[in-house]
């Protein structure tokens, strides 16, 4: 009985950490699409210093 429990617990727990994992990336995923994010080069970008450090925009 004692090790049926434990199993029982592990298989609640590795279920627990997958949908934990999968609810982090498919967030992250749909954050970036909604705030229309992109890795693209940003050709306006002289400094370096990225888009914080204009004043206009």
């Amino acid at each position: 009985m004692d090790l049926g429990i434990f199993i029982i617990g592990f298989i609640i727990f590795v279920v627990y950490v997958y949908f934990l994992v999968w609810n982090i990336f498919y967030g992250t995923k749909k954050q970036r699409k909604e705030n229309n994010y992109n890795q693209e080069v940003d050709n306006i970008d002289s400094d370096g210093m990225g888009n914080f450090s204009r004043f206009g925009n």
